[in-house]
């Protein structure tokens, strides 16, 4: 595994889309605006706050927002296949031949997975991915429905298919709504919920049949076109390891419980086996999601497989452990500050896996960590923390906050914000509270006035920026590895992340004067020069 720094890196603050009131220009073609590729556009049910004053558009960011238009699908899966025919693993269909499908991804990582999955598996019927609407026999929109803007964002992503389709097949959180998306969209053609994947291949296959291959005279049925990691979403460089699906958790805020159903955990094996293959693909950072990745393997009591010859328990411990030994970085998110993950951070302070933990705290309050009925609402999370912080002290900690949840008061605020003085976390989003349709907590008393929300989160962004901005001072001057995310070839620049970075969320590294031999997905020991309240900024001499 590449050295990771022994410094504690930046915070990037976040707040809600919901605090926000797009204009109309901001609301058309919601499922192409969205670009992964400009920094410093947070995705964690927040927009960065460095946005904040911008006419940045603003999208649902549940739990990492991951969005991928149709554009973006399709440039993703063509330079898969440019790279495939480089190796001689071409798909070898004629392009007139082949039906294509174009794909909409809107949501977290646990969805663009979910789209990853069903494209590696129509791109191996023998369809394309198509690069517009217009282009495209049909097209697929996988939507979210964690909360209302989600809900309004798929909604309107799905209208605009069908305007420039016409062909729609829906998938995804906001599936279970099945008789509001018909409502809404008369013309789709089928709904299905999330993971779904066989039912979206048999919809678009009932719809777009499948492409003859035997016709072909240059196909060979004995060669596996796609390697056994499949079509990414994401650069080459890192991946999105889904190890669980679903919750058992039941807060009174959520509904993910009914969109994608109670904790279900894969095999280690099947986990280890994808995560080799995403290494031996060439991918250096391994992000590991699911909805509460501490709780991996509980389902299955723990159950025993054997990987390289090796028996491995399906334990979040086991898990990390063996992932530590592909060599590559480890982010570990969505993990619940349970007693057990001590033992996870042993392993970073003898530095096997990356220092960083997402841990969705939500809030400071007993009270109204009660009323949310999170897990672990009664842990002391400052001594967790400061016993981390004694076993690894270059942990980097990242979390989320709800201000004005019902019935929080100016005590319950105050907890929070002295909560986080003492806590001094590297990274935090929050946004304000607002309803979900199907949710406990909408039938709590003493809602909280909008303004009040809204003057709540600016006192706790105003605290947690000061915060920032001193921990990326005491960064200066120090020396740092960092991955390159993308370069800057006209200014010189590359665009990078270290250990405390994950993608698409947190602050970036950025490094001048760089050479032409400094290259998307390599490794590159800098010195930070600079930095500002969310970024740094380094020099590499070569």
């Amino acid at each position: 595994m590449p050295n990771t720094s022994t410094e504690s890196v930046n915070t990037t603050v976040t707040t809600s889309p919901s605090t926000s009131t797009p204009t109309d220009s901001m609301l058309k073609d919601t499922a192409t605006v969205f670009n992964p590729a400009k920094p410093n556009i947070a995705q964690d049910n927040q927009a960065d706050v460095s946005q904040a004053n911008t006419n940045q558009p603003y999208h649902h960011k549940a739990n990492h927002n991951q969005n991928r238009s149709i554009e973006q699908s399709s440039d993703v899966v063509s330079a898969a296949s440019a790279k495939a025919t480089a190796t001689a693993a071409t798909i070898n269909v004629p392009v007139n031949a082949a039906p294509k499908i174009g794909f909409v991804s809107l949501g977290c990582p646990k969805a663009l997975v979910d789209s990853e999955r069903i494209i590696t598996e129509l791109s191996r019927d023998g369809y394309q991915v198509a690069s517009d609407y217009e282009g495209a026999d049909l097209v697929v929109v996988n939507t979210c429905g964690f909360i209302e803007s989600a809900v309004q964002e798929s909604l309107d992503a799905i209208g605009e298919a069908i305007s420039k389709n016409g062909k729609v097949i829906v998938t995804g959180c906001l599936g279970k709504e099945a008789d509001k998306i018909r409502e809404m969209h008369p013309a789709v053609l089928a709904v299905t919920g999330a993971h779904a994947y066989d039912e979206v291949i048999r919809a678009v296959s009932l719809h777009v049949p499948k492409p003859d291959r035997s016709q072909d005279a240059g196909y060979d049925p004995k060669i596996d076109l796609i390697n056994e990691a499949g079509i990414k979403l994401t650069p080459s460089h890192y991946a999105y390891l889904k190890i669980s699906e679903g919750c058992n958790h039941r807060c009174t805020f959520c509904i993910i419980p009914s969109l994608r159903g109670d904790l279900v955990s894969r095999p280690i094996d099947s986990v280890m086996n994808e995560a080799l293959a995403l290494k031996n693909a060439g991918v250096k950072e391994l992000l590991i999601i699911s909805q509460d990745t501490s709780a991996y393997g509980l389902d299955l009591k723990y159950k025993t497989s054997f990987w390289n010859g090796m028996p491995l328990k399906s334990k979040f411990y086991d898990l990390c452990q063996a992932l530590n030994d592909l060599g590559i970085w480890v982010r570990l998110h969505y993990v619940y500050p349970y007693p057990h993950v001590d033992k996870v951070v042993e392993l970073m302070g003898e530095k096997k896996l990356l220092p960083y933990l997402d841990i969705p705290f939500q809030h400071a309050s007993h009270r109204i960590l009660k009323a949310m009925k999170r897990p672990a609402h009664s842990e002391n999370t400052l001594a967790r923390i400061h016993a981390w912080r004694e076993i690894c002290p270059d942990i980097v900690i990242r979390s989320t906050f709800v201000v004005g949840f019902p019935g929080e008061t100016e005590e319950d605020f105050q907890c929070l914000l002295d909560w986080l003085v003492e806590a001094r976390l590297d990274r935090v989003g929050a946004f304000t509270y607002s309803e979900v349709e199907g949710a406990v907590a909408n039938d709590l008393p003493n809602h909280v006035p909008e303004e009040i929300k809204q003057e709540r989160y600016e006192r706790l962004m105003t605290l947690q920026q000061d915060i920032s901005a001193q921990k990326l001072q005491e960064k200066v001057g120090k020396t740092l590895m960092v991955l390159v995310d993308e370069i800057d070839s006209e200014e010189g620049i590359a665009i990078c992340r270290s250990y405390a970075d994950a993608p698409e969320i947190d602050g970036h590294v950025y490094v001048d004067e760089i050479t032409a031999q400094v290259k998307v997905g390599q490794f590159l020991t800098v010195t930070i020069d600079d930095a500002s309240e969310y970024d740094l900024f380094a020099s590499y001499k070569g």
